[in-house]
């Protein structure tokens, strides 16, 4: 049995031009359902956010969505939510994601998906939490990510132990299994950043 009960998993508000990413998103649902795992996720009803979540619950999982209050006035909060937490601001609604979950997931996404991964690396950098941290590669689309933070470290901005901040895996698949074998970290729900 996982020690993550809770996976905070931070993607796409769009699909992409890739079916692959859509898809990437049905099989980790499913799969986060078929193990337990709570899926704690920005609430949108759109893009791979939605796409996730309606997996999960399709297969009898359990689903936490966070927005703030202002989304919710676009109609983009997913009604089906097992749970869903209205925040009144983008800073409050990271920080309820990350006190709610054992783990962080980075998928396929945009400008939103790269911040809440970039601060959730940080935090971990500077030992505000030591929970698990994986990217997942997604027909190449973790690459330009990773090779952001080599770059880095090769012009001497980040130390080369940032490398050991995250792992990625190569597809749903790889990405399930290791999720079954990590242990939780420090930082549990509730923890204040």
């Amino acid at each position: 049995m996982t020690a993550i009960h809770s996976l905070a998993v931070f993607c796409g508000s769009r699909v992409g031009n890739n079916p692959a990413y859509a898809e990437a998103g049905r099989v980790l649902g499913r799969g986060l359902a078929e193990a337990g795992i709570r899926l704690v996720y920005g609430g949108g009803r759109i893009g791979i956010m939605g796409v996730v979540a309606d997996a999960v619950l399709a297969a009898g999982g359990t689903v936490l969505g966070v927005i703030p209050e202002f989304l919710t006035q676009m109609e983009v909060a997913h009604a089906g939510a097992t749970e869903m937490i209205v925040t009144d601001s983008m800073h409050a609604r990271k920080q309820r994601l990350y006190e709610e979950s054992d783990a962080f997931l980075v998928m396929p996404g945009g400008l939103g998906t790269f911040d809440e991964a970039f601060e959730i690396i940080t935090w971990r950098q500077l030992r505000l939490h030591d929970k698990p941290i994986l990217l997942c590669n997604v027909d190449g689309w973790a690459r330009p990510l990773v090779a952001m933070i080599e770059h880095a470290i090769e012009q001497g901005f980040a130390d080369p132990g940032c490398r050991q901040l995250f792992e990625v895996c190569d597809g749903v698949p790889a990405l399930l299994r290791r999720l079954g074998s990590l242990p939780a970290g420090r930082g549990g729900p509730g923890d204040r950043f």
